[in-house]
């Protein structure tokens, strides 16, 4: 019994050290760290984002490769944690520009509820500090979603209408470049079309691949 309850023990220390270490890192600072130190040149852009810009990357890594592109998204991420990290994932680095694709999981409550405006002025927080460290900026519109399967009970359709129109506005009243991936991903359910996806949120290959034809319009002008 005596030596049940000391593994029993030890169990429980060594999961209250593991989430104690998570609490430390709670914006994930160690995630590209390493892959920060290694970088030689310059990125021409990097992508700020969540597990969308992250399996992006997985997906189609020769897509940033051959252009110089980095992702620095990061599974499950809200915008309070990206705004956090942005200066070393994103302003230490240098680039050119910078694509922010952020807020779905802010809706989905993945680090508990936030209104939408809280959501607006995390991104807005980063575009300012990209454009104060001489960075160009493009917003991304976030994808549609009918459906978290993470959490069913939250409805996403309204909260991400009423954020894209606010980033959409942000952008053209400051001039910044805006890259609506919504309009020509959106179905009649105002969600994901079927075949840019297979989970609701997370695009597939042929998502990626309209997403790319969309970013490389913006970038071409954003970059000229």
């Amino acid at each position: 019994m005596k030596s049940k309850f000391i593994l029993f023990a030890a169990a429980l220390l060594a999961s209250s050290a593991l989430s104690f270490g998570q609490q430390k890192d709670w914006a994930n600072f160690s995630r590209y760290e390493q892959a920060n130190q290694t970088i030689t040149k310059n990125p021409t852009v990097v992508f700020m984002g969540n597990s969308i810009t992250e399996g992006w990357q997985n997906a189609h890594p020769e897509f940033f490769k051959e252009n110089n592109y980095v992702g620095r998204g990061i599974s499950g991420q809200v915008t309070s944690q990206m705004l956090v990290r942005f200066r070393a994932d994103v302003i230490n680095l240098k680039p050119k520009a910078v694509v922010i694709l952020a807020g779905t999981n802010d809706i989905a409550q993945n680090n508990g509820f936030i209104k939408v405006e809280h959501i607006f002025e995390n991104m807005v927080s980063m575009a300012e500090l990209a454009k104060a460290n001489k960075i160009k900026v493009v917003i991304c519109s976030v994808l549609p979603a009918a459906v978290y399967s993470w959490h069913k009970e939250i409805d996403p359709i309204q909260p991400i209408s009423e954020l894209n129109s606010m980033l959409k506005e942000y952008a053209k009243k400051n001039k910044i470049a805006y890259a609506d991936y919504f309009s020509v991903m959106v179905d009649e359910r105002q969600g994901l079309e079927k075949k840019y996806q297979n989970d609701e949120v997370h695009p597939n290959k042929a998502g990626y691949v309209v997403m790319e034809e969309v970013i490389q319009k913006v970038l071409k002008k954003v970059l000229r």
